[in-house]
């Protein structure tokens, strides 16, 4: 079941660059950053009420986000959503006829288990699940 909007996901071309301007745009500085080698990109966090904004800059030009930003400029990438059990999600998904992009979670930023659903099957929307990763975690 999905809970909130976890966060949102914005393309951009430089983190630095792009950390200034949401730090004026929100009066905050971000709480966290962190590379994802298996995704290519450098992300970067800010806390927003109860929900969060993303961005990621891509560390190398084979990454989804180089390659998104190269066809579509920078911007909002994706939403997220949080969920309490991922695999649960997944299927119940899958089983309402949407494409998956990943059959199993994988560990993702901001210490979450991720799954993506393929945009041509929800509407032109990246959509991401993520599942808060607990101390029992043994994936």
């Amino acid at each position: 079941m999905i809970r909130k909007i976890e966060h949102l996901g914005i393309a951009v071309k430089s983190i630095e660059n792009a950390n200034a301007v949401y730090e004026k745009l929100l009066g905050i500085a971000p709480y966290k950053s962190e590379s994802v080698e298996s995704e290519g990109v450098t992300t970067s966090f800010f806390q927003v009420g109860d929900s969060k904004i993303e961005l990621l800059e891509a560390t190398n030009p084979e990454s989804p986000i180089a390659k998104f930003i190269e066809k579509k400029g920078e911007g909002i990438h994706h939403i997220a959503f949080d969920v309490a059990d991922i695999k649960a999600e997944m299927q119940r998904l899958k089983d309402e006829g949407f494409t998956l992009l990943n059959e199993v979670p994988k560990r993702g930023a901001d210490n979450k288990l991720v799954c993506f659903i393929h945009p041509k099957t929800a509407n032109g929307v990246l959509v991401e699940l993520c599942q808060e990763i607990t101390d029992d975690y043994t994936g």
